[in-house]
């Protein structure tokens, strides 16, 4: 598919990243697969399709492949409180603002977080890059942040009571917590035996092995003058926790793997009923809302679809309308924070997986590039 290749090609060129790796797949099989660039600006490994990138928040519709599984079993419950099964959630607590001296105000929360709340992100738990009041508790706390993966970062409050919401956050690290709790397993192991081996997944890990690291693409952030340098990057291999959120390493090939079970109503992973359920609107009249940034750094503005109503599913984006690139009314998608995404269509059975490593999140250019990709697969895709 030229198309494909050459707004890829020209994109790089344009530092849009330093290296893009992008599957096209259908319910059946790999339809495109393209890879422009280098692994890391400077060097001369070039950026492949089984290019080792840092997924980050992809990471959130495995977790709740694991816990729907889990619900599958009766392991989990959805609408029953999880304190039964994270006893540390059995008090949570709400931020209501800081008092003169800058003290953090809390009170109980009204009502219990389910795990549903958790995947949709409607218990209440905030990201400091995207939430003032998270990032001045952080400030005040010295509570460090949730790329640490220290158990300590998952202890912030509440900003509004649960089910009450939407606001993106920490909820589904506690829901791979919960995972863990039911199945006794850690997400490593869960994820390995119940995931990634049924798919064939052999490049998706926490931790990174010898051979992936041969293969890692490095990060890169966005400088005052537009280039891209390579920064330090890793997440923790050491960690208290496995961030169910955010952890894992992958590769646009084996990501895709995982967009084709969703292709085909979840299966081999779940059942069509439970698929059903984690592909409807779970929220209700509550809307996805943009994300405001407070860490320029991290991460831009991000609103994927301006002036659309987005619900979320468990745990997906869902446009309620037919999007500018040509994606269906509800198409399952979401991102990584180093500018990774992908989406799966049910309507066309296509969906796609485009894979980089650039910092801040939403930069123009990256999501530029992401948004040209996707409108060039509609256009030279015809299912």
């Amino acid at each position: 598919m030229q198309a494909l290749d050459d707004v890829l090609r020209m994109g790089v060129g344009q530092a849009a990243a330093a290296g893009v790796a992008a599957v096209v797949t259908s319910d059946q099989d790999t339809i495109y697969e393209g890879a422009f660039g280098a692994r890391e600006t400077g060097k001369s490994a070039p950026m492949t399709a089984d290019t080792v990138v840092w997924i980050a928040s992809m990471t959130k519709a495995i977790t709740a492949m694991a816990a729907m599984q889990l619900v599958e079993r009766g392991k989990l419950a959805l609408d029953k409180p999880i304190a039964a099964v994270l006893p540390e959630l059995a008090n949570p607590q709400v931020l209501e603002g800081f008092d003169a001296r800058g003290t953090p105000r809390l009170r109980p929360a009204r009502g219990a977080i389910t795990l549903r709340h958790l995947l949709t992100h409607t218990a209440g738990f905030t990201y400091d890059m995207w939430n003032a009041d998270n990032a001045r508790y952080l400030e005040h706390t010295g509570l460090p942040g949730i790329t640490t993966c220290k158990n300590a970062a998952l202890t912030t409050p509440l900003v509004f009571d649960p089910g009450t919401g939407w606001d993106y956050g920490i909820n589904i690290d506690w829901a791979g917590k919960a995972v863990e709790a039911a199945s006794g397993d850690d997400l490593e192991t869960c994820f390995r035996r119940n995931i990634f081996e049924p798919l064939g997944m052999r490049s998706t890990s926490f931790r990174l092995s010898a051979d992936q690291r041969t293969r890692l693409g490095g990060m890169h952030a966005r400088a005052k003058d537009g280039s891209l340098q390579a920064i330090p990057f890793e997440v923790p291999q050491e960690p208290e926790f496995q961030m169910g959120g955010g952890g894992l390493y992958s590769t646009a090939q084996d990501y895709a793997r995982f967009v084709r079970a969703l292709l085909n109503d979840g299966a081999p992973l779940v059942s069509p009923a439970t698929f059903a359920e984690m592909a409807r609107n779970n929220i209700g009249d509550l809307d996805v809302l943009p994300l405001k940034t407070v860490s320029a750094r991290r991460t831009a503005d991000a609103d994927f679809f301006p002036g659309m109503r987005c619900k979320w599913g468990l745990s997906f984006l869902i446009n309620t309308e037919t999007t500018p690139q040509g994606r269906s009314p509800g198409s399952l998608a979401w991102a990584g924070l180093a500018n990774c995404y992908f989406w799966a269509d049910p309507v066309r059975k296509i969906g796609g997986v485009y894979a980089s490593q650039v910092l801040p999140f939403f930069d123009p250019k990256a999501i530029g590039l992401f948004r040209a990709f996707e409108t060039a697969v509609y256009g030279s895709v015809k299912r």
